[in-house]
């Protein structure tokens, strides 16, 4: 590789050219190519091997007909194949389809359809998710990454080993021409219609993440390593941390799930720097016994996202001098667009913090004017790292996309020192261990049940999780349905976070005069 082709330009983009993503692993492996980039198992990446790796992924992908604008669906773990594809896609201009594997094979079924997917890399042991619905699909090719899920797990007689293909590949770079506006992946999220969208974002996005990242208290530099836990296929694990430490050319231990003997031993044995989980998972962590027993001196900053901790999960952190951070955001935002400094973790605990540097926030009433402070609208946001679109959707791009501010369906507050609260959420949503779950899609489901004849779903409070669902059911005349029917209903047709966790039988729902079912008052009853 030569330096023109780290800095490679194209002369009629004039000056205001900045390149895509793919160009950080260039600039790395020319400038610090025996630095580790990332570490899975056994398997130490130096960003020298990363890039060449990407580059062979790259010639892969295009050998089975991937080029700009292409979409390549994603269905894996936690893994240096996942970043190797993702980033061989952002090479070839391509664009990334992450897949959550706890949907199930319907939900995934419709994702793959609707991003017009033709290619999927997927890891052997999440084959029963593909096999059901493969030739429903607009798949036309399928690479298995073997192997790394126990021996003998082995992907669908026919499917092309990912190693061995990658090991076949060219380790030439395409010098595919992509510009920071160009689309780099579509995060779906689920819909109030039920009906997920795919969020498109840019190369510039988690660009200005990377950005936004230095300037918080989040900073680190290329010394620094964090521990990736989080699904890559949710944009948290994907963009808050691991994206901006590829950015800096700092270190990345991967894990494919949450297991907290091994995360302990990796943070200590790695002499991680930075860690980002969920509250859940902070909870879990500082109920262990033995957590003083390891070495975690190296810790730096810990951060917790998609709810609010606890203060006695925060005080237990602090008080071993470790820096408490939590942060707001979500997939429109790439991930990040508040973060609340350890400083303030507790005394102003239940807030999002404040906007990152590069993020405006607004809080607004129905005619989009700014409400006075203390009182509570929505929150409205715009900056860099906003996504573009929803994928084939102009109606919820336009539906959220208004006067130049991104709509985000929470209702906030801003307090007198300027931090922000969420209060409630405008969209009929909650969150169950970080996942996004939308009542409307788990009541359509329900309705299809025989012995339902209506049915409202909400969040209920659940220690572990956060958030679970709850049916409230009106039966059809004759027996009521069990919770077992009810979950056994929901098995093949909605991921396991999305099915009810409770069961109540009701005579009636309560509704308005025009009939739409009153959640505020069924929340005050069963929350």
């Amino acid at each position: 590789m030569t330096q023109q082709q780290v800095q490679k330009t194209d002369p009629s983009l004039g000056s205001h050219y900045i390149g895509g993503i793919g160009d950080w692993l260039r600039y790395h492996a020319w400038y610090r190519p025996d630095s580790e980039a990332l570490v899975y198992n056994e398997d130490r990446v130096s960003y020298s091997e990363l890039d060449q790796r990407v580059n062979r992924a790259a010639n892969m992908l295009a050998a089975r007909g991937i080029t700009q604008g292409s979409r390549v669906a994603l269905l894996m773990i936690n893994s240096t194949a996942f970043l190797e594809t993702f980033f061989a896609c952002a090479k070839l201009g391509a664009i990334a389809v992450p897949l959550n594997f706890r949907l199930s094979p319907r939900e995934l079924e419709f994702i793959i359809n609707d991003a017009e997917a033709s290619v999927v890399v997927y890891h052997a042991r999440l084959l029963p998710l593909l096999e059901p619905i493969r030739s429903e699909t607009t798949l036309q090719h399928a690479i298995a990454v073997n192997g790394e899920c126990g021996e003998g797990v082995r992907g669908a007689e026919g499917d092309p080993d990912y190693r061995e293909s990658l090991a076949a590949a060219d380790t030439s770079d395409r010098n595919v021409l992509v510009a920071q506006d160009d689309p780099l992946m579509m995060m779906y999220t689920s819909g109030t219609t039920g009906k997920p969208k795919g969020a498109l974002l840019t190369h510039a996005n988690p660009t200005w993440i990377a950005i936004n990242t230095q300037m918080s208290p989040l900073a680190f530099n290329t010394s620094d390593s964090t521990l990736t836990v989080a699904p890559l296929f949710h944009i948290g694990g994907l963009a808050i941390y691991t994206l901006p430490m590829l950015y800096c050319g700092a270190r990345i231990v991967l894990q494919p799930q949450f297991e907290p003997e091994t995360l302990l031993r990796d943070l200590e044995q790695e002499r991680i720097t930075s860690l980002f989980v969920l509250p859940a998972m902070w909870l879990m962590l500082s109920q262990r016994p033995d957590f003083d027993d390891y070495d975690l001196s190296s810790l730096k900053v810990l951060l917790s996202g998609g709810a609010p901790c606890p203060i006695p999960v925060i005080e237990f952190f602090q008080k071993r001098g470790f820096q408490f951070l939590e942060g707001f955001g979500m997939t429109e935002t790439c991930a990040s667009a508040c973060v609340l400094n350890n400083e303030n973790a507790v005394r102003k605990n239940g807030s999002v913090g404040k906007p990152l540097i590069h993020v405006q926030m607004r809080i607004v009433d129905e005619n989009d004017n700014d409400v006075a402070p203390g009182d509570t609208g929505e929150l409205v946001l715009r900056g860099p790292s906003m996504f573009r679109e929803y994928w084939n959707r102009p109606d919820a791009t336009a539906e959220d996309w208004r006067n130049g501010w991104f709509h985000s369906g929470d209702l906030a507050r801003q307090d007198e020192e300027g931090f922000y609260y969420i209060v409630d959420r405008k969209k009929d949503m909650l969150i169950s261990g970080g996942e996004n779950v939308y009542p409307t899609e788990v009541e359509q489901v329900l309705y299809r049940h025989p012995k339902v004849r209506d049915v409202a779903v909400i969040g209920v409070p659940d220690e572990k999780w956060g958030e679970v669902p709850l049916a409230l059911v009106v039966p059809e005349e004759g027996e009521a349905p069990t919770l077992e029917e009810i979950q056994a209903h929901c098995g093949d047709q909605l991921a396991r976070f999305k099915i009810p966790r409770h069961l109540v039988v009701l005579d009636e729902l309560p509704r308005t005069a025009t009939g739409k079912v009153l959640k505020r008052e069924l929340r005050k009853q069963y929350q």
